[in-house]
């Protein structure tokens, strides 16, 4: 099997039929009363909340896929891996901002990613309360809305004292790690909170100019890297590496503005 298996036209075909399956199952519950349950309530660890529309959509999306690429991996966040020889691994989190769900807040989304040897190839977020698909490949980015469909691009701001910053909470900032995202926080104009996988779709919209987070799982932030690199932003963890699917992440519009945050790093 080779990279060719799966085209950037492949993709562009099958992600609205994705995001069309997944909206019909998170929709149907969101601003709604949906049974919650803590995935960590037996290990005693921070509040993880799963509803029934995370579990329904992600179902949906391995159903789909299965037909259409039987000997594909599958990593989710909510079942087990489907373990496959094919290079080819897809990448499921059916609702990355579960608890920005449960507010009825629309900053919510379903990432869906495929990766060829580990490495992300295709990213998909799709808002389905507003109506929006992001998608990219590394070297292009678009957002689908309304029935129209056009590029997207990064603003290239290299200053950090009129950056633009976004992150999905500040406590989850502990520590040492704490520390640097106060460092960088009193240095920019304007940080804003509670984005969740939105806030990458603004950085890759030019509405934002980064995004700083900590402890990303690989379905919070793999089926996102596409969509910011095709829109000319780069994707590093906190000491610059590109070659990152989860951990401690910096995506920025500009690798000017990313390496003057680098430079504040002291971990």
């Amino acid at each position: 099997m080779s990279l060719s298996e799966v085209s950037f036209e492949d993709w562009q075909s099958f992600i609205p039929l994705l995001a069309k399956a997944s909206a019909q199952e998170t929709l149907a519950l969101f601003r709604s009363e949906v049974t919650v349950t803590d995935k960590n309530l037996a290990s005693g660890q921070k509040w993880d909340p799963v509803t029934q529309a995370d579990q329904n959509a992600e179902r949906a999306l391995r159903k789909l896929i299965s037909e259409r690429y039987p000997h594909h991996g599958i990593t989710g966040e909510e079942e087990e891996d489907m373990v496959s020889d094919s290079p080819w691994r897809w990448i499921l989190d059916p609702i990355d901002g579960t608890r920005s769900f449960l507010c009825g807040l629309p900053v919510w989304g379903t990432l869906i990613g495929l990766l060829y040897e580990d490495k992300p190839i295709f990213g998909a977020m799709s808002q389905p309360f507003t109506g929006e698909l992001f998608y990219g490949d590394n070297q292009q980015a678009f957002l689908a809305h309304g029935g129209a469909v056009r590029p997207i691009r990064v603003r290239e701001n290299d200053l950090l004292a009129s950056a633009t910053g976004l992150t999905a909470c500040p406590d989850l900032f502990e520590g040492e790690r704490r520390a640097y995202f106060k460092k960088i926080r009193n240095q920019i104009k304007n940080f804003r909170y509670g984005t969740d996988c939105y806030g990458y779709a603004a950085l890759a919209c030019g509405q934002a100019d980064f995004v700083m987070e900590t402890g990303l799982k690989i379905y919070d932030i793999a089926p996102l890297i596409p969509i910011v690199r095709g829109a000319g932003g780069v994707v590093s963890d906190w000491r610059g590496n590109e070659n990152v699917t989860s951990g401690d992440i910096i995506a920025c519009g500009s690798r000017r503005l990313q390496t003057k945050m680098l430079e504040n790093f002291s971990l």
